[in-house]
């Protein structure tokens, strides 16, 4: 039944790369035309202060630790749930600057039993998403968004469709 519910959701969901390609001839067809034109110099004070100005403040480590309070969850129970290793969970607590991989942030976002939306926030704290152009991204939302946390469950379907698992 899961897994009808999975292809369906593939089907309906897996962005064509077609799209993608036709976007990036646009962009670099706009680069060769400022190119030709030119552009007026950005001053660097208006970059630091855009990127001041919109920073997020909301950092992974932040954003991660506030979800563990929110579940009274001990850092033990979520690291030992997927079979993160303690010494690298201590790392991402104790270096706010510590950047994880984005199946290290996919994996605690099933430790958590986070929703789609709260991984999608999860994995954005750190600059990562589940963009619809692959396989292993739909099939890592599905999961979130059919709240299925079973860690071999995830693993059979992203295996059954050839891509790679997660750490188990």
């Amino acid at each position: 039944m899961l897994k009808e519910k999975l292809e369906l959701y593939l089907q309906r969901y897996l962005v064509v790369e077609e799209a993608f390609e036709q976007q990036d001839y646009c962009r670099s067809e706009r680069k060769k035309k400022s190119m030709f034109f030119g552009s007026a110099p950005v001053e660097c004070q208006s970059i630091s202060t855009y990127i001041e100005e919109n920073k997020e403040e909301d950092k992974f480590q932040t954003k991660l630790f506030s979800y563990i309070d929110k579940k009274n969850l001990k850092d033990s129970d979520v690291y030992n749930k997927v079979n993160i290793d303690r010494r690298l969970f201590s790392k991402i607590r104790s270096n706010e600057d510590y950047h994880p991989s984005k199946e290290t942030i996919i994996l605690l976002g099933i430790a958590l039993e986070l929703t789609e939306q709260e991984i999608e926030e999860l994995l954005s704290s750190a600059s990562y998403s589940l963009p619809k152009n692959n396989t292993y991204d739909l099939i890592i939302r599905f999961c979130f968004k059919e709240r299925i946390y079973d860690l071999s469950k995830i693993n059979e379907f992203l295996y059954d469709h050839n891509c790679k698992i997660l750490n188990e």
